[in-house]
């Protein structure tokens, strides 16, 4: 609906929050069935920043940022802004100034389907952000959108109060309720991770790590 803010929607236990961000990417993705992954061309606008947060969900017309800006309002500490523009959009919504407004609340990072500008002051101000663009085409402040409203953003479906975690390999969204379950599942994933990694380092193959070999056979692989 727009014009609509939502405030104080409910998120995840800032705990539960919190201990993803000892995972990557990946291993929560393949951790709650291989879901929830944005689409490949959403980048971090520098490397090595990894964050877990709580979605504040953004739509915004395209070419304009104003309701970025009544955003910041809703934002507090552990907070991700997740920004979807209601079409496919270019323009850079968002930079320093907004960056700097957004960090002083504890908000952890931004994820937009469009542009954002001022790279090396946001990396310099470590504040990372993942996007569609990078881009100095400014915008307007004259149209609403949303906060706190559902929104669709690189092919998947996101919540206020959804868990936001994102690193070099991208951005992926756990549902708000199965936050403690994918977390779990996610802990499981990567001590089986370690075990393997210790499997391959003394020279086992994952042929046999696995147990491939069955499965291969199966299909019909033939050695000559």
């Amino acid at each position: 609906m727009e014009g609509l803010v939502r405030r104080n929607p409910p998120r995840a236990d800032k705990a539960v929050v919190d201990a993803f961000a000892r995972f990557g990417v990946a291993t929560v993705h393949e951790a709650q069935g291989r879901t929830g992954v944005l689409a490949a061309y959403m980048r971090p606008i520098y490397k090595g920043a990894h964050i877990a947060g709580s979605a504040v969900t953004v739509s915004v017309p395209p070419g304009d940022n104003w309701m970025i800006h009544v955003a910041v309002e809703q934002c507090g500490e552990g907070d991700v802004l997740v920004v979807a523009p209601t079409e496919p959009c270019e323009h850079g919504y968002f930079g320093e100034l907004l960056a700097t407004a957004v960090q002083r609340r504890g908000v952890r990072g931004l994820v937009i389907e469009a542009g954002v500008r001022d790279v090396a002051e946001l990396e310099r101000m470590s504040f990372p952000a993942w996007s569609k663009h990078v881009s100095a085409l400014g915008t307007v402040k004259e149209r609403l959108g949303t906060v706190n409203e559902a929104i669709e953003i690189a092919g998947v479906r996101v919540e206020p109060g959804d868990v936001v975690v994102a690193d070099d390999d991208g951005v992926v969204i756990v549902q708000r309720g199965r936050a403690t379950e994918v977390l779990d599942a996610s802990r499981a994933r990567e001590e089986k991770e370690v075990q393997s990694r210790t499997r391959y380092a003394a020279g086992e193959l994952s042929l046999d790590v696995s147990n491939m070999r069955g499965d291969l056979e199966r299909k019909g692989l033939r050695y000559e």
